[in-house]
């Protein structure tokens, strides 16, 4: 009487960082360890010249579609590391495969085959150590900045530095560069610049303090661009902002 159970369907997955690699040698030894096993082969996925720690690869996302899709019933790797470089990431993709009802076997790793109970064990063990790690990171990063704050360290993003054409107009009445009013203001120079700018653009173009250029007018932007500049300039206020 012929059996009513349907063999597992497998699927390999292969990958090699470099393009000197091949996964020949992988998929031969995958192949000999499916038959041995009884299990039919229905797909062979790869990625080649592509690093473990890079999550989104070409077979690796084909391998996961199908297997969400229900084409196979396992997959098996040649070693845990040709799937992910990460024992997050090997976890997380674990997960998955889990809840789409797949399982997974590594063949030069021991133990590691959710389809037998002990497999699916040293899987959680593996999880709980992960966790452990997970927790340690958290606990030092917690250590370093309650003790930064101890020493008075400021942490997170400097503060925004609020600088109006007011606290502008008197450094360029005493003749100071646009550079040199950024480290009075502690300013970066770009944002005094563009105050500078901002107020040429708002306001009527002012008037040079050089008697030999009397009459004449120049646009308070021109200070914007002349970094060096060293000569005392009458600078009309700017309209309130």
């Amino acid at each position: 009487m012929a059996s009513s159970v349907k063999p597992t369907r497998v699927a390999f997955y292969a990958r090699v960082s470099t393009k000197d690699q091949d996964v020949a040698l992988q998929l031969e030894d995958l192949r000999a360890a499916a038959a041995v096993r009884g299990w039919v082969t229905v797909g062979e996925f790869t990625d080649i010249s592509i690093s473990g720690a890079k999550r989104a690869r070409p077979g690796l996302d084909t391998l996961l579609a199908e297997a969400q899709a229900g084409s196979f019933d396992v997959v098996l790797v040649w070693k845990m590391d040709r799937l992910a470089r990460s024992l997050q990431h090997l976890l997380a993709t674990l997960k998955d495969l889990t809840d789409w009802g797949v399982g997974f076997a590594s063949l030069r790793d021991p133990g590691i085959d959710t389809t037998t109970a002990s497999g699916r064990l040293m899987l959680q063990i593996l999880g709980a150590f992960a966790e452990f790690e997970r927790e340690i990171i958290r606990e030092r990063v917690k250590a370093g900045v309650d003790r930064a704050r101890r020493q008075g360290k400021r942490l997170g993003r400097p503060p925004k530095v609020f600088v109006s054409m007011e606290k502008i107009q008197p450094l360029l009445a005493r003749g100071l560069s646009v550079r040199a009013i950024a480290r009075e203001l502690e300013a970066p120079e770009a944002t005094v610049r563009g105050v500078i700018k901002r107020c040429a653009e708002s306001s009527r173009p002012a008037v040079s303090s050089n008697p030999l250029a009397a009459g004449s007018e120049r646009p308070v932007s021109a200070l914007a661009e002349r970094s060096d500049s060293t000569h005392p300039t009458k600078v009309k206020p700017c309209p309130a902002e």
